[in-house]
C-alpha cells in the first residue's frame, strides 16, 4: 500500500473534527437542521485552513443517505465517494486550469441534469478567482438562479478578485487564520497517532512557521517524522535554514554593545554553516521583534506572542536593560531596509557584512539619527535652545529690506556669568534673536508688537481702536472696540500680518493670535500678565507709539466705505495680496 501523507490521512470527514472556524461550523450545523440550503456558498480564507474539507463534509452531509444530516454516516455509497474523490453527483473544478469561458459553458450545459444518486448536484469551484471575466459573466445567470437540487460552493484565497456581483448572489464564509494553540494541540494528537517523537517546543516552533495554516504545519510534521531520536527546535530550525536562538542571542549581544569585529567574527561562522544572507537578516529582525516585545510587555504577554520559554525571556529581558525602545526599533528598520537591498544585489555577502557593521555601530548610528533630526527642525525653522554667554538679547530682525524701522527696545534679562573657560570664539559668536521674558509689561510688547506690523491700514487700525490684553509666545490675545473695526482686522491679509509681526516678535512661526471684543475680565488679565516691580527709581511707562494723520486718514476711508459697494472676487484678491483700497 502506497504511503499516504499525514495531511490526507488526517483531512477533517465531520464538522466537528474541523479545527478552529467554530462560527462557521455552526452557521452550517444550524441551516442542515433548519432545512435552509441556499444555492450558492463562498468560502474565503488564507491557505490551509479548512475551506475545501469543509465543503466536501457540506456536501456528504447534504448528499448522504440518512441526510440531510450534521453527523454524515460515512459508509454509504455517496459518503464513500466523497471521501476517495470520486462522485458523480459532487464535481470538483479546479479554476486555475479550467479558466476559460469554454469550460464555465462546459459546465452549465452539464448543470441542466439532474442528480443521478444523490439528492444535489453539487458544484466545489477551488480558486475561483482564477476565473477570467468571461467565464465569470457566463456563470452569473446561474449562480442567480440555478436550477432545482443543484448548489455551488466557491473557494478563494483571494476574495477581492472576484467579481462583486459573483459575490453578492451567495453566503460568504470568512474562514480565519488558526491560532497557535489549536495547532499544536492537534498536531500533539497527530504525534501521539503515528507515534512521533517531538517536543511541546518542537510543536510551537512549526505552528509559528506555519502562519495559522493547518496543512502546512501537518506537512512539515510529516517531513520532520523521518527522523531517528526526539525532535526539538534545533531540528526544526536546521531543516528550515533557520538559527537558532543561542546563535541570534550572541550575535545580537555583539550588536547592541557596538562590537563590529566580534559581529563579523559571528557572522563568518553563521554564513560557513551554509544560511543565507537574507535568511540570517530575517532571523535576526525576528529576534528585535522579540527583543522589543520584552522590553515594553510583561512577561506573561511576551511568553504570550513571542511563543519563547521562561530561559529565553529572560535572556532577552537582560538584554533589553541596556537598550531604548527607539533603538531597537531602530535595529529593526535598517534590517528591513538591508534585507531589499540583498534580494535586488548581485553580491549578498557583500551587504551582509555591510549590514552587520552598520548594525554593530549602534550608538554612532543613533547619534547621528538625532543629529539628522536636529538639522531637520533647523532646517524648518524651528529654533534649536542655545547656549547664551555674553549677549543677552538681539534686535529684532527686520523682515523687508525696503522698510527701515528703528529697532525695538529690546528686554534686559538678568546678566549671566561668563565662565573663564569659555573660549573668545564662544563669547563673541553672533546669537540668535532671544524671546522676551516671562512677565514682561504688556505695553511694552505691545509697542514692539505694532512696530513689526508691515501692514499700514493694519498698524493704524490696532494704534488707533486695538488693545492688548495678553502678549506671550504661547498666546496673544487683542481687542477691538467694537464689531467694525474687528471685521476689518479679522480679514485674511490683516489678521495674517498680526501673527507675522507675532511670529517676529517672538522668533516661532504660527502664534496663536486671538482677536476680540473687549471683556469684564480683561484688566484682570492685564495686571496678571504686567508685574509690578519695586526698584529704587520709577521706570517710566512705555509709550504706545504715535498714529500718523495720514494712516488715521486712509483707514477712515476704509471703514467708511459704503456697505452697498459689492466688488468681485478678483478685485477683493488683488486688494488683499497688495494691502490695497479702492479709489471711488
Amino acid at each position: 500500500m502506497n504511503y499516504i501523507p499525514l495531511y490526507r490521512k488526517y483531512r477533517p470527514q465531520k464538522l466537528e473534527e474541523v479545527v478552529g472556524q467554530e462560527h462557521i461550523k455552526k452557521a452550517l450545523k444550524n441551516a442542515i437542521e433548519l432545512d435552509k440550503i441556499s444555492h450558492a456558498y463562498l468560502f474565503t480564507g488564507p491557505r490551509g485552513t479548512g475551506k475545501t474539507s469543509t465543503a466536501r463534509i457540506f456536501a456528504k452531509s447534504l448528499n448522504c443517505k440518512q441526510g440531510p444530516t450534521i453527523t454524515p454516516c460515512g459508509v454509504c455509497e455517496n459518503c464513500i465517494d466523497i471521501t476517495n474523490s470520486t462522485p458523480m453527483d459532487v464535481i470538483e473544478i479546479d479554476a486555475a486550469s479550467n479558466r476559460k469561458v469554454e469550460d464555465a459553458q462546459n459546465i452549465l450545459e452539464k448543470v441542466m441534469y439532474a442528480p443521478v444518486n444523490s439528492r444535489y448536484k453539487i458544484y466545489i469551484i477551488d480558486e475561483v478567482h482564477m476565473l477570467s471575466t468571461t467565464a465569470f459573466n457566463a456563470l452569473l445567470k446561474t449562480l442567480e438562479e440555478p436550477p432545482k437540487n443543484v448548489i455551488f460552493i466557491l473557494a478563494t484565497t483571494e476574495v477581492h478578485k472576484v467579481l462583486d456581483t459573483i459575490k453578492s448572489r451567495c453566503q460568504r464564509f470568512d474562514f480565519k487564520r488558526i491560532t497557535t494553540d489549536d495547532i499544536v494541540k492537534h498536531l500533539r494528537y497527530i504525534s501521539d497517532c503515528e507515534k512521533i517523537n517531538i517536543t511541546d517546543d518542537a510543536l510551537s516552533t512549526i505552528a509559528k512557521n506555519s502562519a495559522g495554516g493547518m496543512r502546512d504545519s501537518i506537512a512539515l510534521l510529516d517531513q520532520l517524522s523521518v527522523l531517528d531520536g526526539e525532535i526539538t527546535t534545533d531540528d526544526i530550525n536546521n531543516l528550515l535554514g533557520r538559527l537558532s536562538f543561542d546563535t541570534l542571542n550572541n550575535l545580537s549581544d555583539k550588536i547592541v554593545n557596538s562590537k563590529p569585529q566580534e559581529a563579523i567574527q559571528e557572522l563568518e561562522n553563521i554564513y560557513n554553516s551554509g544560511n543565507e544572507p537574507v535568511q540570517i537578516l530575517t532571523n535576526l529582525m525576528d529576534y528585535l521583534k522579540n527583543l522589543l516585545i520584552a522590553k515594553n510587555c510583561t512577561k506573561d504577554i511576551a511568553l504570550e506572542i513571542t511563543q519563547a520559554n521562561d530561559a529565553q525571556i529572560k535572556a532577552l529581558t537582560e538584554q533589553a536593560q541596556n537598550l531604548e525602545t527607539h533603538q531597537i526599533v531602530f535595529l529593526i528598520d535598517k534590517c528591513s531596509e538591508y534585507i531589499k537591498e540583498l534580494k535586488l544585489t548581485n553580491n549578498p555577502r557583500l551587504w551582509l557584512e555591510v549590514a552587520i557593521i552598520d548594525l554593530a555601530n549602534l550608538t554612532e548610528n543613533t547619534k547621528l539619527v538625532e543629529l539628522q533630526n536636529r538639522l531637520a527642525r533647523l532646517e524648518g525653522g524651528a529654533i534649536e535652545p542655545v547656549k547664551v554667554t555674553a549677549y543677552k538679547t538681539a534686535p529684532a530682525p527686520v523682515t523687508k529690506p525696503e522698510i527701515m524701522k528703528p529697532a525695538p527696545k529690546p528686554i534686559q534679562a538678568e546678566p549671566k556669568k561668563v565662565e573663564q573657560s569659555q573660549s573668545p570664539q564662544e563669547e563673541f559668536s553672533p546669537m540668535p534673536k532671544s524671546k522676551p521674558v516671562a512677565g514682561a509689561d504688556v505695553l511694552g510688547l505691545w509697542g514692539q508688537l505694532l512696530e513689526n506690523v508691515q501692514s499700514a491700514p493694519t498698524r493704524a487700525l490696532l494704534k488707533q481702536w486695538g488693545a492688548p490684553v495678553k502678549i506671550s509666545a504661547e498666546e496673544t490675545v487683542l481687542t477691538m472696540k467694537n464689531e467694525i473695526f474687528l471685521n476689518q482686522v479679522q480679514s485674511g491679509s490683516k489678521k495674517q500680518s498680526i501673527i507675522q509681526a507675532v511670529d517676529s516678535l517672538f522668533a516661532q512661526s504660527n502664534s496663536n493670535v486671538v482677536i476680540r471684543l473687549p471683556q469684564a475680565g480683561d484688566d484682570a488679565v492685564r495686571q496678571v500678565t504686567t508685574p509690578t516691580v519695586q526698584t529704587k527709581t520709577t521706570a517710566e511707562k512705555p509709550k504706545e507709539p504715535e498714529i500718523e494723520p495720514e494712516e488715521i486718514q486712509e483707514i477712515e476711508q476704509e471703514i467708511k466705505k459704503p456697505e452697498s459697494v459689492v466688488y468681485s472676487d478678483n478685485v477683493k484678491m488683488v486688494m488683499d495680496l497688495f494691502d490695497g483700497k479702492i479709489i471711488e
